[in-house]
């Protein structure tokens, strides 16, 4: 009897954007959840110069003593060949012929922000012919971009809170009138409280809540560091609730995962990226201590975000839970974090779906979706 292949599984992770440490610790709670029976692993790891490197096996992705991980760049130089039919990787040595390292069957695409999350990975897998995990271009690039997020949201009827776009143009010419719009609309002239966010980052990279009006042109800048597009938010009293939605199986409508609650604790006012990956000043109640019916419309809504923004395979969809019971869209994450502190597995893992078998099912899922035009 001949021997079964193994499918061959290339995990992305690192890049070039500001969450690539995050990226990294992601992809080592991934690796070793899967089956290595029923997959052979390609870790690849994108330096923050973007090059692409085979990563070492033993190579540490984990948060360790408060020390973030990160590809090096160090091992053998690859290159994703544009040819469909070829579905390989190329190792490129100075001075050698470049060597194949056979096709690849499927992409785990375990990048978050710019440069990954965006839709710029994708893209260049749907040239080569590559199945992967997650969304396609159109869906990564928009779910990515908070502005146009709320924009597709609000042309389908969905909920989200009063926001201001700083273009980096506008920023550069029109500061002062920017600025008086978000003093005005969003309130903060009258002393409600602002979030000043990177339009286009996440693991809250480069947010600053702002009290006043003096600290507004500061908490811009701070996010200019990390995107030169800016949305400053209302505040919105509430809760802060997530939902992880998987793509349905068997063309089925998309699964929502019972919601968590995140629990701050200490002095922190909002959930940064110290209390996220790195003081634990975190924790999750799955699910939240609310009524059945406010926990399946949350759920119905968080599928409904996901197929407004016409997603594939998984995503987190983020929300405010007001004193009035109303639910508030805050943003989607298409491709959310694995770390040991991360929502998204905690919550399908509450909903009956451990780590090993989340990834399994998204593998599949990839396994089954077409290379061309869906």
């Amino acid at each position: 009897m001949s021997q079964v292949s193994k499918i061959r599984v290339a995990v992305v992770f690192g890049g070039r954007s500001s969450e690539h440490a995050i990226s990294c610790v992601t992809a080592g709670a991934v690796m070793a959840a899967i089956d290595r029976d029923r997959y052979e692993v390609l870790p690849i790891g994108i330096a923050r110069d973007g090059r692409w490197v085979l990563a070492p096996e033993d190579q540490r992705l984990a948060i360790q003593d408060g020390r973030l991980p990160e590809v090096s760049g160090e091992g053998s130089a690859l290159a994703l060949p544009f040819d469909p039919d070829s579905r390989g990787l190329m190792v490129v040595e100075p001075g050698k012929v470049p060597a194949t390292l056979g096709e690849v069957d499927v992409v785990l695409p375990l990048l978050h922000g710019p440069y990954g999350e965006d839709g710029t990975i994708q893209g260049m897998l749907d040239l080569a012919g590559v199945r992967y995990v997650g969304a396609g271009v159109l869906a990564s690039a928009v779910g990515m971009d908070k502005g146009f997020m709320k924009l597709v949201w609000q042309a389908r009827g969905l909920p989200v809170g009063p926001y201001v776009l700083i273009g980096d143009r506008e920023w550069r010419r029109e500061r002062k009138r920017k600025l008086d719009e978000v003093k005005e609309q969003l309130g903060l002239a009258a002393g409600r409280a602002v979030f000043v966010k990177p339009a286009r980052a996440g693991s809250s990279m480069g947010i600053t809540r702002v009290a006043d009006e003096a600290g507004l042109e500061a908490a811009v800048e701070t996010a200019r560091e990390h995107d030169p597009k800016v949305i400053v938010e209302a505040a919105i009293e509430g809760r802060e609730i997530e939902c992880g939605v998987l793509q349905g199986v068997d063309d089925g409508p998309p699964e929502a995962s019972l919601p968590a609650e995140v629990l701050m604790a200490g002095d922190h006012d909002f959930y940064d990226f110290e209390t996220k990956y790195l003081d634990g000043g975190t924790r999750m109640a799955i699910p939240p201590d609310l009524p059945a019916e406010a926990i399946d419309e949350v759920r119905t809504i968080a599928a409904q975000a996901f197929e407004a923004l016409d997603c594939e395979g998984l995503a987190r969809v983020d929300f405010f839970h007001t004193p009035d019971g109303r639910w508030i869209l805050n943003e989607i994450n298409t491709m959310p974090g694995f770390t040991p502190a991360s929502a998204f597995p905690q919550m399908w893992a509450a909903t009956g779906l451990d780590y090993p078998s989340l990834v399994d099912r998204l593998i599949q899922t990839a396994l089954r979706r077409s290379t061309g035009l869906r």
